[in-house]
């Protein structure tokens, strides 16, 4: 799906990440999110190709990369665990210093970055989600109905497990048909990628340890940093139709932990690469 790209796989400290890699130009790296891989891009990785050299994984735990075995903190699945990855991947690469985008997990991801590599990063792109400290503290009968997942991923082994696993097909497709606002967006042979990798029991179990750690290790990072506002660039763009944009003052919400934001909705849900991409990709053109 992303020709002229090249596949690689890049062990680092606590895992082994599949990617793909294309392009010339400064350093890029496109981070995915749940429950899809490095291909919901596809859409605007080759036009960013022809700027940038634009570096796409899949999180550990996603896609092809490793599955590494959890711990009982969690902690193999912190969005610490996870950015260290990317810093390794992007240094083994020859990168020392680049921009990055995130959406959904990998936009939590690109947060954890910034906050404990920012040498590294020159800007950051968050695309539909708020700081995830702040969504748990604003938790009401709308967010528990809308994000509902939230809580049923974060129960203990192994009953979410269980219940995706009887019909991952099913609960993938409901996923990305319910958060989807733009009938036809997500390409058959994306949703064909997304349900090959995620029928797999080894990334239920990941991205529901992605999850656990989100509700416990990660809030733990977040405070003991609620002082400390980032200063890098950072743009946040949003669905227009999606939950994100109708519940948060979403450019106010990340003025509480960044000092230098910007950004604006684009059509369609939560999917913006594939529901908005000529949108999308403008916006990040011209920020980054």
């Amino acid at each position: 799906m992303l020709e002229g790209f090249e596949k690689k796989r890049i062990i680092v400290s606590g895992a082994e990440i599949h990617l793909e890699i294309g392009g010339n130009g400064p350093p890029l790296l496109l981070l995915h999110g749940y429950p899809q891989t490095h291909v919901m891009w596809h859409k605007v990785a080759p036009e960013l190709a022809k700027r940038f050299t634009v570096v796409l994984p899949d999180l550990r735990g996603y896609g092809d990369s490793s599955k590494p075995v959890s711990v009982d903190n969690h902690s193999t699945y912190s969005k610490r665990a996870m950015a260290a990855d990317q810093v390794e991947v992007m240094s083994q690469l020859g990168f020392d210093k680049y921009s990055v985008v995130g959406h959904d997990r990998g936009a939590r991801v690109a947060h954890r970055m910034v906050r404990d590599h920012p040498a590294r990063i020159n800007k950051i792109a968050v695309l539909d989600i708020a700081p995830t400290a702040s969504m748990y503290g604003q938790t009401d009968k709308a967010f528990a109905t809308a994000y509902y997942h939230w809580f049923f991923l974060i129960q203990p082994f192994d009953l979410p497990e269980r219940l995706i696993g009887a019909d991952p097909e099913f609960y993938i497709t409901y996923k990305l048909k319910a958060w989807c606002k733009t009938p036809g967006a997500i390409s058959d042979p994306a949703l064909k990628e997304y349900i090959r990798c995620f029928s797999d029991p080894l990334v239920i179990h990941a991205s529901c340890e992605d999850y656990r750690a989100a509700a416990s290790i990660d809030l733990e990072h977040d405070q003991a940093e609620r002082h400390e506002k980032i200063d890098h660039p950072l743009l946040v763009l949003w669905g227009a139709l999606g939950f994100v944009g109708a519940t948060y003052d979403v450019l106010n919400t990340w003025r509480e932990v960044a000092s230098n934001v910007q950004g604006h909705s684009v059509p369609g849900g939560h999917f913006l690469p594939e529901e908005a991409p000529d949108d999308t990709l403008k916006a990040l053109l011209k920020f980054l």
